[in-house]
């Protein structure tokens, strides 16, 4: 970061929260899964952990460290791209807000019957949904990725859905501090 322009800090301040508290307010920065939220917070937040990209930092690498089976638990609380809990208005305010900022929320009759179609495939391939952090991509990025991203094995998979996860959560935290409008 710069030191040009000044650094974005969440509010309330994770450093300075209980676990309760903490929980309370970034627990579901990751989809489902507040579990995340609890381990960073026990391994010892310190003032750095305000800033939106170091607190990204850690719970990033509570999840990289998890277990393949939380990491997967974590991708199937992920919801479909563009799926039936979209459309029935199912989905975290987050996921609500990424999917409609990418157009998905936009899609013709035909588009969403080719994503029902690629969710499914996808989630045979590997049994969990397709996760793509959804900002600054289209609905025909995304389609050309969903493609693409069938044809990998499923190791492969899981880490990149994983590291889509990742850049998820960094989105958010960024987008809460910018919301709050609270500058260190």
């Amino acid at each position: 970061m710069s030191s040009s322009h000044t650094a974005l800090c969440l509010h309330p301040r994770p450093s300075e929260l209980s676990l309760d508290a903490f929980i309370d307010h970034y627990g579901d920065i990751y989809e489902h899964s507040p579990w995340v939220a609890q381990a960073a917070w026990e391994t010892g937040l310190t003032p750095a952990h305000d800033d939106p990209d170091a607190l990204a930092e850690l719970m990033g690498h509570q999840l990289q460290q998890a277990s393949s089976e939380q990491q997967i638990r974590v991708i199937q609380a992920h919801p479909d791209l563009a799926g039936k809990a979209a459309l029935a208005g199912g989905l975290t305010q987050d996921s609500t807000s990424e999917q409609a900022g990418a157009g998905l929320d936009q899609c013709s009759p035909e588009e969403f019957a080719r994503f029902e179609t690629l969710n499914a495939a996808y989630k045979e391939a590997f049994g969990f949904p397709f996760v793509i952090a959804v900002k600054g991509l289209d609905r025909y990025a995304i389609l050309k990725a969903f493609a693409q991203r069938l044809e990998n094995d499923a190791a492969t998979e899981r880490e990149t859905a994983i590291k889509q996860i990742i850049r998820i959560a960094r989105l958010r935290l960024h987008a809460r501090a910018e919301n709050n409008g609270h500058q260190a």
